[in-house]
């Protein structure tokens, strides 16, 4: 698909998105290590942020881009592009208009967070972010060694966990766990000559 045959139009979040924005996230994300991250109902961003969707000429919303500011810093907190859209722009787009709208908010630095997936940490790459610190993602699931866990009284053992390790504990814990995952951030300038 060519950007000339999938044109879009990135604007503001409106709460009539929901839906779309909903179904967009979950689509995106079901082929990463995010598979699991499923919402029902999007996520209310504090202000100050940037709440944008890129849609297609019906409508559609096939991409998203949510931005949490505190301060001179800014956040990522979603980001993505419908599968039927990906390799397009879209995601370049909702980017490019958070940028000059984070340097008109006197924003010094973009960071965004994401785990081992390729195509992702490809992105962000290549948008002018560099990796500036890892942590675990380990998932304790049934069938995983739950020795060690404590849960309050008339509780079960854990059914499934999330936590967060150290990255020195890598090995260890992939040895112990089925899914582990490094979660990578990435941190860019907002101001740049290029966007790309």
């Amino acid at each position: 698909m060519s950007l000339s045959s999938a044109p879009f139009t990135v604007r503001a979040y409106r709460s009539a998105d929901e839906l779309g924005w909903l179904r967009c996230r979950v689509l995106s994300f079901l082929g990463t290590q995010y598979y699991d991250d499923v919402k029902p109902h999007r996520t209310v961003l504090t202000d100050p942020s940037i709440a944008l969707v890129a849609v297609s000429p019906t409508g559609e919303v096939i991409g998203i881009l949510d931005v949490e500011i505190d301060g001179k810093a800014a956040t990522i907190d979603t980001v993505a592009t419908h599968p039927d859209y990906q390799g397009v722009g879209v995601g370049a787009a909702l980017l490019g208009e958070a940028l000059s709208r984070l340097e008109a908010a006197h924003v010094e630095t973009l960071d965004a967070w994401t785990r081992e997936d390729v195509a992702a940490n490809r992105w962000y790459r290549s948008h002018g972010f560099s990796e500036q610190y890892r942590y675990l993602h380990v998932h304790l699931n049934d069938g995983d060694d739950d020795a060690g866990f404590v849960t309050p009284d008339g509780l079960s053992t854990p059914v499934s966990a999330f936590l967060h390790g150290r990255i020195e504990d890598e090995a260890r814990m992939r040895a112990r766990f089925r899914r582990v995952c490094v979660c990578r951030q990435y941190l860019r300038p907002v101001a740049q000559l290029d966007r790309g």
